[in-house]
């Protein structure tokens, strides 16, 4: 692992303890990945406000993120997420399933949501539990999980992609359920 990637997954660890000064500087190291990203999802006009938004998300919420190794991606999706809410906005969308479905989960106890997970997980086929349970637990990368099953990495992602979008079809239909 290079020095500065090293660097930055300190800064997350220190972060998500809440450690205001290590905040600040993920924060600082962070923003010109954020402003990049932005830069492809949003309209020009909406930059500023979209890295503004995402990093003060970030801040808030970096003590909730359980994994360091997840914090690029976590980033990256508060980004979109806040990108195209500036759209909606300019353009007065509705609000898209994937946010209604957000908004629905993050009304449950954290008791209820990790009982769901646990439940999700264990609904899943075993090949998508393995990716499952080789990325988001024991944190190793594509290429690693890709290695030790002896598959390629391509294979990996999209079995990993499917795997999520399984876990959370089983999340939105017990929120169904729950609500229904």
């Amino acid at each position: 692992m290079a020095a500065g990637a090293v660097e930055r997954e300190g800064l997350i660890i220190a972060a998500q303890t809440g450690d205001a000064v290590a905040i600040s500087c993920l924060l600082a190291v962070c923003q010109a990945d954020a402003r990049r990203y932005a830069y492809r999802h949003c309209q020009a006009s909406d930059i500023d406000d979209a890295v503004q938004e995402s990093l003060l998300v970030v801040s808030r919420k970096v003590r909730g993120l359980k994994a360091a190794a997840a914090f690029s991606g976590w980033l990256f999706t508060v980004i979109k997420r806040e990108c195209r809410k500036l759209a909606r906005k300019m353009f007065k969308h509705d609000p898209l399933p994937e946010d209604i479905a957000e908004e629905l989960l993050a009304h449950r106890s954290d008791e209820t949501l990790r009982i769901d997970l646990a439940r999700a997980l264990e609904s899943l086929p075993a090949h998508y539990l393995e990716v499952v349970l080789l990325r988001d637990f024991e944190e190793l990368t594509i290429a690693e999980i890709a290695e030790r099953l002896n598959e390629q990495q391509g294979a990996i992602k999209s079995r990993l992609h499917r795997a999520r979008e399984l876990v959370r079809e089983y999340m939105l239909g017990s929120e169904r359920v729950m609500n229904g």
